[in-house]
């Protein structure tokens, strides 16, 4: 009876440590796609390095900084740090020894993150991450600037109280899912929305702020983010859901493809999440109104196409454009579809800001292949052939053709500034790169 009795408990016993231990599973592979939806490894990653292992230089107005090793690795890493210092690290913009992060740490989205999926995100990160033992880097800041007091200062300023997401009443869920991703794991906002002269972004929800995401106020990295609100001619009104959905999936639809740190996302993120989440993500986007309600919707024009198939050339421009361009995007600016981007009518060659067009002209892109979309898009890059009037020329008459009806302002001198840009001329050495191992 005894026998019994003892095999009955450490049976029951075995039962719940099995059961614990699926569950301790289960959290770690959701905590996994938390991190996914977050996009952690973007900036916590460098190329050919450690997964989370830092050390990611990101340019600032006053110096370069690194982003930190969140590994588990216990000495130079997170792995000594208890749930409620990571808590107050993402959230609060807190560090374990009481220092302010730098905002490039998008803690003020990370607000509106649950108390579960923290916790979720805690279990993978200490668990489910390989521990890698390597330092951080200081900045480049110099000082006094480099000081952190100011940086608490700041967090005090702009960061919100830290409060758990909250549909609003009779919101529609899938609505209220896609406003939580993308106000708080997605952090869109941190590269789409305008900053103030102090750093911050100007809105972080669509509580009636137009600003919000209605696309970066500078460069990033030599790139400018989009418009994601329903404007008609640089944002997305002229968007269906089920292009969003293209989009975000797959990094290119009929009207664009990504370019830039946005190819990351789409590589290292979104391509990962449920058709839910997507879906969820799209119908959010789709539900913000216009910022500039009066911007007229795109037209079409083809008396550029029939010029070029005349074969008159003659504008400024145009000759470099059939020379270099319409083999992949057409004479009449249509592309092919889901291939190579459309240039009509396109939201990034439309936008007011023509710095990201100047940059892919330089440095050319790839758009990497993913679930769903295995081929890789490449644009080669035309800066090392190109003169700065040349890129002009072709960039004014690419903004200024087929309908986009731009104004020719792109001058070399533009050019000449943004090809001694570091990051651009990181980019253009790599493409350099390729092409000597193409010859």
């Amino acid at each position: 009876m005894m026998k019994s009795i003892l095999a009955l408990v450490l049976g029951t016993l075995s039962f719940a440590a099995l059961a614990d231990d699926q569950a301790n599973d289960a959290l770690v592979k959701r905590g996994e796609y938390l991190a996914r939806a977050g996009d952690c490894v973007a900036c916590h990653s460098v190329k050919g390095g450690q997964p989370f292992a830092g050390g990611l230089p990101m340019a600032t107005p006053i110096g370069t900084i690194y982003s930190t090793n969140i590994t588990p690795d216990k000495t130079t890493g997170i792995g000594d740090y208890s749930y409620d210092d990571f808590q107050k690290a993402v959230r609060h913009g807190v560090a374990k020894n009481g220092d302010t992060l730098y905002p490039a740490m998008p803690y003020p989205s990370y607000a509106v993150v649950s108390d579960e999926d923290m916790k979720a995100l805690y279990a993978y990160f200490m668990h489910g991450v390989a521990p890698v033992a390597q330092a951080n880097k200081d900045s480049d800041i110099p000082w006094p600037l480099s000081m952190r007091w100011p940086l608490a200062i700041w967090r005090g300023m702009f960061a919100p109280d830290v409060k758990a997401f909250q549909p609003a009443a009779q919101e529609d869920p899938v609505l209220a899912r896609g406003r939580y991703l993308v106000e708080g794991l997605g952090h869109c906002g941190a590269c789409h929305t305008p900053r103030s002269i102090t750093m911050q972004e100007k809105a972080l929800s669509n509580d009636g702020a137009h600003d919000y995401l209605s696309g970066s106020s500078a460069p990033i990295d030599g790139w400018t983010a989009s418009n994601l609100r329903g404007d008609n001619r640089d944002g997305l009104g002229r968007w269906s859901e089920d292009d969003l959905r293209q989009f975000l999936r797959y990094g290119r639809n009929d009207h664009t493809a990504a370019f830039g740190g946005m190819t990351d996302v789409v590589e290292h993120s979104l391509q990962h999440l449920s058709d839910d989440d997507i879906t969820a993500i799209a119908r959010y986007l789709k539900s913000l109104g216009a910022k500039d309600a009066s911007q007229t919707v795109f037209t079409q024009d083809d008396t550029v196409a029939k010029a070029l198939w005349k074969g008159d050339d003659s504008q400024a421009g145009a000759s470099v454009y059939v020379d270099s361009c319409a083999a992949c995007h057409k004479t009449d600016g249509s592309g092919y579809q889901r291939f190579f981007p459309a240039l009509r009518g396109n939201p990034v060659v439309l936008a007011d800001d023509p710095t990201s067009l100047i940059h892919i002209v330089l440095t050319g892109g790839t758009l990497p292949g993913v679930q769903g979309a295995p081929t890789a898009i490449t644009m080669p890059a035309f800066g090392w052939r190109l003169n700065d009037q040349q890129v002009a020329d072709v960039v004014n008459f690419i903004r200024g053709s087929w309908g986009n009806g731009a104004k020719a302002t792109v001058t070399a001198k533009d050019v000449a500034s943004l090809r001694k840009d570091e990051t651009v001329q990181a980019h253009q050495g790599n493409a350099d790169i390729k092409v000597l191992e193409q010859q």
